[in-house]
């Protein structure tokens, strides 16, 4: 058999994106654009409205009209496309309700698209795309806390201090205890609480 000189298969593709920290060039839409193949194409920025499936989306168009647009091979399973992105799509001459997708502009240059005047400013950009995470939440047990309920007297009442630090001795106490079983398996973990 010959050896195997190839890469594998198209699971290669899905490594790290090399290109994210490089910064590209900001393409404006232009009346009248000439294709790479020499054609003529109409160029017009969309905020996509919803995903339909089958490289296929719905979008609309800041000339006021929604249209449903195809994503080219070049951007399928390569530029990961949302519901509120900001696209360029290429308008078709022959069919004015479907266009296909150019480009997709990332936030930062939606942001600067924006502040040049080329989208409306009636149109909502996302701010970020963060998920945030509260630091001081914390899990409890519902056994516990209606213990605690039950028991508590009425005479405690002024005193916030010592319930943060009853608190914050209740969290310790069940890290300490998700620790332990860290490396028990299920049975053991029963066994232990019989």
């Amino acid at each position: 058999m010959p050896k195997n000189k190839g890469k594998g298969g198209k699971n290669r593709r899905r490594g790290k994106n090399e290109n994210e920290s490089q910064k590209r060039d900001l393409i404006y839409k232009e009346a009248g654009q000439v294709s790479s193949h020499g054609i003529l194409v109409f160029i017009e920025y969309a905020k996509v409205e919803r995903l339909l499936g089958n490289g296929r989306l719905e979008a609309y168009c800041f000339d006021g009209v929604k249209r449903l647009c195809h994503i080219r091979g070049k951007l399928r399973k390569k530029v990961w496309i949302s519901n509120g992105d900001i696209i360029l799509i290429g308008l078709r001459d022959y069919q004015d309700n479907k266009a296909d997708v150019i480009m997709k502009y990332l936030n930062d240059e939606a942001r600067t698209l924006k502040s040049l005047g080329e989208i409306p400013d009636t149109i909502k950009l996302e701010e970020n795309d963060d998920i945030e995470f509260d630091a001081n939440a914390a899990i409890f047990d519902d056994d516990e806390d209606d213990d605690e309920k039950g028991s508590g007297s009425d005479d405690d009442e002024g005193s916030d201090d010592d319930e943060n630090s009853d608190d914050s001795d209740e969290i310790a106490e069940i890290n300490q205890r998700y620790r332990a079983d860290a490396g028990v398996t299920k049975d053991q973990r029963n066994n232990r609480r019989r």
